[in-house]
Order: structure tokens, then sequence, then C-alpha cells
């Protein structure tokens, strides 16, 4: 099995949200969660003035473009490359060309993997996020995401959440 890189998606203007949301929506469909792991719109906090008050606003870092963490093949090319608002891979040609590891650390996404000390069926506690405090039981463990999904109590039912490596620790 290939490797997964990050790869650069060129969309139209104002659908990057949009663009994610489809090929999110795909890889459930179609079941491709082992070969495109990943779709991130870039955010970053950005001040600005309005009204003589300062607002503190998150802005996309690259309009027009939404970065992909996948396993590049003839199906995921396909899926992404057909995908409404798409108009092609950041390449030459029909070559996409992914990320380098020195392009990627500038933009906050870690792609070394974390060791972690739980496994599937461990009891642990989630430290951060809006989950904070819930205890759950892991059911899946996802590496390439680096998260866990654990059930929790939500209106009296059962339901699987997903919460990342760094924000659960074992009871």
């Amino acid at each position: 099995m290939s490797e997964a890189n990050w790869y650069v998606v060129h969309t139209y203007s104002g659908y990057e949200n949009k663009v994610k949301a489809n090929i999110n929506k795909t890889i459930e469909n179609r079941h491709l969660e082992e070969q495109i792991l990943e779709v991130r719109v870039p955010m970053q906090d950005v001040v600005e003035m309005k009204n003589g008050a300062k607002k503190q606003v998150q802005k996309k870092m690259f309009p027009g473009y939404v970065l992909i963490h996948m396993i590049m093949n003839d199906d995921t090319w396909y899926v992404v490359r057909n995908t409404r608002g798409v108009t092609g891979f950041v390449g030459p040609g029909s070559k996409p060309v992914p990320l380098t590891e020195a392009e990627m650390r500038p933009l906050g996404i870690q792609t070394e993997n974390v060791t972690v000390d739980f496994a599937e069926g461990d009891t642990v506690i989630v430290m951060g996020g809006i989950w904070k405090d819930t205890v759950g039981v892991i059911q899946s463990m996802n590496h390439n995401k680096q998260s866990v999904t654990i059930n929790v109590d939500l209106f009296g039912r059962e339901t699987p959440v997903e919460i990342n490596f760094s924000e659960i620790r074992r009871m």
C-alpha cells in the first residue's frame, strides 16, 4: 500500500468549505476512509477593525485551495478531481505533486505519528475540547488521523464521538 501524502486542490473561490463537505460525504458513501484520510481548509486568526472595535476573526490562509491527506491512486484522484467545485490538483498537467515536509511545517500540520498507551476497549477520559471530563471506552482507533472513537452518553443515548489522541488519557 502506498504512503499517504498531502496534496493541494484548486477550487472555485468561496467554494472551499463546500468542496470539503462534498469530499467528506463522498468518502463516507464510497467507504474511502482508509485512502482519503483528511480534508482541510487552513484557517488563521486575524484581528480586524470594524466600527472602531477590534474583532478577532478566522480567515482562510489560502483562498481557493483545499488540502487533502490521501493515498494517491486512480480511484482517489477520480473522486477528488470530479467533485463539484474542484478545478484540479496543483501540479504540472494532471500529475498532482505532494507537499514536502518543509512545506507542511509552517501550516502547523504534524505528520509524525504519536505513540499511545491505550488500545481498543480501554477506558479513557477526555482532557480538552467540548467533551472535556467525559469518560468513555475506546471503540476504534485510527492511527492515520491520530484519533479514537468513543461512545458518550448524549441525551440518554450512546453516541460515537471522534477524539484526537492528544485530548485523551487513560484512566
